[in-house]
């Protein structure tokens, strides 16, 4: 075998990251994803690029926040590796997109098996699988239960809290992944900086309580860089078992919509159960499914 070639581009050279099959039939969601090329990278041998992948974060981040583009070539797993292993971003996280149901095709799941090999030879271990959703406006918009009374709140400290006290008994992994590291304080930080992150207004973001006054939780509508999303649901411990995260989810959307939405994401870690099931009742197709990785091993091999 000869020897492996791995280099940065930049614009000059971008058109050599589209010189790879597309097993996975994603083009589509890459298409509509901006990508910097000095933040992609390919692997070639013998004139054959045989791993490629992309780093993403907003046009204005400094530094690349997610792996979110990786293709390896099968049999060229080490070489998918070493593509990882030695970019010098620091890195944590992989997401992993895969077409709905790739269990099902023995050939997809021999593409996301090389992925899969590549990434844990190069330190990440898989954090959690998760369904992707979009919503459009011709599904229609799902019915509000009226039951909570929605409030706009432009004191971080009552997010903080909220979160906390969600975050406290949690079923998402990456909550889990930061309390594990740091506690609920940790986990709360996280995603008050996410929030604050999207490119959407703050004043967006809105508290729910019960007619009594009592709160529920909190929902968040958001613009990513990729457009329109649901950026949080998420309801206190006590309040739990009402299907309140219904509410949550129909008022974001309604939210959004009023905004000029004409497609809204969302995401939910597949063992949330309850989630998945308001997100179906609320009229959100599965369009992917996503497998996150996880490192505390950061990459800079350049460096």
């Amino acid at each position: 075998m000869t020897d492996l070639v791995v280099r940065t581009l930049d614009e000059s050279s971008a058109h050599l990251f589209r010189t790879m099959p597309d097993p996975l039939a994603l083009g589509e969601k890459h298409r509509t994803t901006r990508h910097r090329p000095d933040w992609q990278r390919i692997a070639v041998r013998d004139g054959r690029t045989v791993a490629r992948a992309a780093w993403w974060a907003r046009p204005e981040d400094p530094e690349p926040l997610v792996i979110n583009w990786l293709d390896v070539a099968e049999g060229e797993e080490a070489a998918g590796a070493e593509l990882l292993r030695t970019a010098p971003w620091r890195t944590p996280e992989i997401d992993l997109d895969l077409p709905a149901g790739w269990r099902d095709d023995p050939s997809l799941r021999a593409a996301v098996g090389a992925r899969d090999a590549a990434a844990r030879q190069a330190g990440y271990t898989p954090l959690v699988e998760r369904f992707v959703y979009r919503w459009t406006r011709d599904l229609g918009l799902p019915e509000r239960p009226g039951r909570l009374v929605f409030t706009a709140e432009p004191d971080d400290a009552v997010f903080h809290d909220l979160l906390r006290r969600i975050h406290s008994v949690t079923l998402d992994a990456h909550a889990r992944r930061a309390i594990e590291e740091g506690g609920v304080d940790q986990a709360a930080r996280e995603e008050l900086e996410v929030f604050h992150w999207f490119p959407s207004p703050r004043a967006w973001w809105q508290t729910a309580h019960t007619p009594a006054g009592d709160p529920v939780g909190i929902h968040i509508p958001a613009r990513n860089p990729s457009g329109p999303c649901v950026g949080f649901i998420g309801v206190v411990p006590e309040q739990r078992g009402h299907g309140y995260a219904y509410d949550l989810l129909a008022e974001c959307t309604h939210l959004l919509a009023a905004e000029g939405a004409e497609f809204i994401g969302g995401a939910t870690d597949q063992g949330n159960f309850p989630m998945a099931a308001h997100f179906t009742a609320a009229g959100y197709p599965v369009v992917r499914e996503r497998v996150n990785y996880w490192t505390d091993r950061p990459a800079g091999g350049d460096r």
